[in-house]
């Protein structure tokens, strides 16, 4: 086989993995696709009000909770759990995907979390969406005693730095 067929082959290979990956998964679609159905559904405004009060620690209601989280929801709908940080973390999650401009404040605070996952979702949305106004909170995160979370606040300041210098 010649490389270039070999390297063809290869590519293919792992453009069909990733595909069955994503067409297969446990929840039968993505949380971006789940959360863009819940805006056409609802309207891009509530989801994103509705993600903020799951950022706030706040009750959201059960078909909102059920899009944003999948397959992780029902537990969270039929018990009182100590672990509260996983919807904050499927609401800041929810604004990756549906960014209206209006919520930074509640991205900034999102930053401060207790809970790594939810500082490291918040970074992820702040590179996504190029929060320039962010990066002194984003800064300190880069020392962070969360390996993910020091690694999601390197990619965000070069995020937010290569738009700066462009």
């Amino acid at each position: 086989m010649t490389s270039h067929r070999r390297e063809t082959s290869l590519s293919a290979r792992a453009f069909a993995w990733q595909t069955r990956a994503v067409t297969t998964s446990h929840w039968g679609t993505t949380p971006r696709a789940s959360i863009a159905a819940e805006c056409d559904r609802r309207g891009r405004h509530e989801v994103v009000i509705g993600c903020e009060q799951l950022v706030r620690g706040e009750q959201v209601d059960a078909d909102l909770l059920r899009a944003l989280a999948g397959p992780g929801a029902p537990r969270f709908l039929a018990e009182d759990r100590d672990d509260d940080y996983w919807p904050r973390v499927w609401g800041v999650r929810g604004l990756m995907w549906a960014w209206d401009g209006t919520s930074v404040d509640t991205i900034r605070v999102a930053l401060r979390a207790d809970h790594w996952r939810v500082r490291e979702m918040a970074l992820k949305v702040t590179a996504r969406h190029t929060l320039d106004e962010l990066l002194h909170d984003v800064l300190p995160l880069r020392s962070d005693g969360t390996a993910r979370v020091r690694a999601a606040a390197e990619r965000a300041v070069v995020a937010l730095t290569a738009q700066a210098s462009e």
